[in-house]
């Protein structure tokens, strides 16, 4: 079988390609994929990776197809979400109780999820239903804010400051709602383009207490006006420079956790030890890998506790993915979440 995929570095190198979707062996199975959300990571590849083309997409809702004589879990006609990285479950970590540290994970094989079909271990595959493809998309997104929020370990009531309003920012800040925080506060950059105006609007709608312009307002002026103190806790999904605007604000014997990333050379940041031990600060680093929490966030996106209409704003094909790709890191349209439609 013939698929089509997205393959793309910097400058926004962007390729389809097609390649060859062998019959499924024994524990494989063959997804058609309906729906592939723009990670920040597929920007960061068609913005700053100088090395070789990377497969694109991995936020994922499809249908089985195929499936190999072993295969049980799931047959075709199936809706599933596709992990991109599943745990073992027969490593030391695994039958301990802690998959998170898995090392020897399934992961796509190379296969692009911003591509027409994939061929698919059955473990990394999650059924659903109740939730049209587009919207189940979010799944793998939402799961990966949903770590980072409940790494915060969030006080009943607590104050909370995200940096960041990408899809994962704002989904977090509402998770931290859900989640029993009394205040969230997110910040982005300023509201001088298309993309971050809706993004600032996207945040409100999830009930957002405060919106901060990093670069134009004065982001711990603004904070320490209502929390003398500092936050409790701050969860970063900008890039690693914001981690200074975090060590600002929050509180003596706050959490950090962050997950952004940089692969243009801006990954390193001078921290001052001393002062993350005499406020007794705590660092939490958020890498969702192996997928944990997809049920859940499937769940909150099916009961409409995260509301997938408030962020998906584009939808596209092949034709229109360079166009996409470079109006969400000019930010010249209103994009919140692009999902590709491999198929039409």
């Amino acid at each position: 079988m013939k698929s089509k995929g997205l393959y793309g570095k910097k400058f926004l190198d962007i390729q389809a390609r097609e390649i060859e979707i062998l019959p499924p062996d024994e524990d494989h199975v063959i997804v058609k994929v309906h729906a592939c959300g723009v990670c920040g990571t597929d920007v960061n590849f068609v913005r700053d990776w100088d090395d070789e083309h990377m497969a694109l997409g991995h936020e994922i809702s499809a249908e089985v197809m195929e499936v190999g004589k072993n295969v049980t879990s799931v047959k075709p006609g199936d809706k599933v979400i596709v992990e991109d990285c599943s745990m073992c479950g027969v490593c030391e970590n695994c039958k301990s109780g802690h998959p998170e540290f898995c090392r020897n994970m399934f992961d796509m094989e190379g296969n692009p999820g911003m591509g027409q079909y994939m061929s698919v271990r059955y473990n990394s595959l999650n059924k659903f239903d109740g939730l049209d493809y587009v919207s189940a998309s979010l799944t793998e997104p939402l799961a990966v804010s949903l770590t980072a929020v409940l790494n915060a370990e969030i006080p009943l009531g607590g104050s909370v400051i995200v940096l960041g309003n990408g899809p994962l920012g704002i989904m977090a800040a509402a998770l931290a709602k859900l989640q029993g925080a009394g205040f969230v506060g997110i910040t982005g950059l300023p509201a001088d383009n298309e993309r971050e105006k809706s993004r600032f609007l996207a945040a409100k709608q999830f009930g957002c207490d405060m919106t901060i312009e990093t670069g134009k307002d004065d982001i711990e002026g603004m904070i320490k006006s209502r929390f003398p103190g500092g936050v409790d806790r701050v969860i970063v999904t900008s890039p690693p420079q914001s981690m200074y605007d975090a060590f600002k604000v929050i509180r003596f014997g706050g959490i950090i956790t962050f997950l952004g990333l940089h692969f243009g050379g801006k990954n390193v940041i001078n921290l001052d030890v001393n002062d993350m031990i005499f406020r007794k600060i705590t660092l939490r680093p958020t890498f969702a890998e192996p997928a944990i929490n997809f049920p859940i966030s499937n769940r909150l996106l099916k009961d409409g506790l995260i509301d997938a209409n408030l962020l998906i704003t584009h939808k596209f094909g092949f034709d229109d993915a360079t166009d996409v790709m470079k109006a969400i890191v000019d930010g010249s349209q209103p994009v919140i979440k692009a999902v590709m439609l491999p198929n039409g």
